[in-house]
């Protein structure tokens, strides 16, 4: 398969480093309390979210539940709405260690998809909370609105990734490597959202992982020798999908959160090939 992007050696996204062998001990440990101490307070806020309702929960509420003081809450969350939501952080800098400690010469597209996996295994840790927090997300606007917000930074980490592989100087009128950086890094995400929802609406039954494979096989297959099945010219670029007169469209979609992922990912094909 080749890939859908140009890999350089030379331009790679750089990021601060993550958590990795050459931490100290003490580090580690206070890395973990910090993330024991996190996960007590989204306890303690799903739990009164669910029993007296968002809106009459206040913060005081959740840290004497958990058995904090108020400002030992706000040393971990900004507000209760991200209270519900104490790992997001954490697996994106596992993300973001997955993209840095790429093979040379791995497919970007194969180690974004690598990289999201790490989303997926924060969710499975724990089926249970992460049944309990979709239905509260679906029901809370204002928790909806924080997970899109999260959702948001891992589509960022993965765009920017792709793009870091692109040569920028070798770009000319009508190359749209751009784009197919942001809507691959768009159809990894989406991928991962729709398993991932699927799973959730199920109560957290089913083999997750075997599924999300499945998703980035279709996706793999769509963007993985480049959109539309673009010819490739000298040196393995691809050529360019459109003219320069059309260089500047731009295609939306809509469609149901419930449509096959097949039909969702076989319709951007067809619009992108026009």
């Amino acid at each position: 398969m080749s890939q859908p992007v140009k890999a350089t050696r030379t331009e790679r996204t750089k990021r601060t480093p993550s958590s990795g062998g050459g931490e100290s001990a003490g580090s580690r440990r206070a890395a973990a309390q910090r993330l024991s101490m996190r996960r007590k307070l989204a306890a303690a806020a799903m739990e009164l979210f669910a029993t007296q309702g968002y809106e009459a929960t206040t913060v005081d509420e959740i840290a004497a539940t958990a058995g904090v003081a108020r400002r030992t809450f706000f040393r971990h969350f900004r507000s209760k709405e991200e209270a519900i939501f104490p790992d997001h952080d954490d697996t994106l800098v596992r993300a973001a260690a997955v993209l840095d400690a790429a093979p040379p010469h791995e497919n970007p597209l194969d180690t974004v998809c690598r990289g999201i996996k790490e989303v997926m295994r924060m969710y499975a840790a724990s089926p249970g909370v992460s049944v309990e927090r979709y239905r509260l997300t679906r029901e809370v606007p204002a928790l909806r609105e924080r997970e899109i917000a999260s959702v948001a930074r891992y589509e960022r980490l993965f765009t920017r990734y792709l793009l870091g592989h692109f040569d920028e100087g070798a770009h000319h009128d009508g190359d749209d490597d751009p784009l197919l950086a942001e809507v691959a890094a768009s159809a990894v995400v989406t991928a991962h959202n729709h398993v991932l929802r699927r799973w959730l609406r199920a109560g957290g039954q089913g083999d997750l992982e075997s599924q999300l494979d499945h998703a980035f096989a279709i996706v793999r297959e769509t963007f993985g020798s480049g959109i539309g099945g673009r010819p490739a010219v000298a040196g393995g670029r691809p050529a360019a999908a459109v003219s320069a007169s059309e260089k500047d469209e731009v295609v939306v979609m809509v469609a149901r959160t419930d449509a096959p992922l097949t039909e969702v990912m076989r319709t951007i094909k067809e619009a992108l090939q026009r």
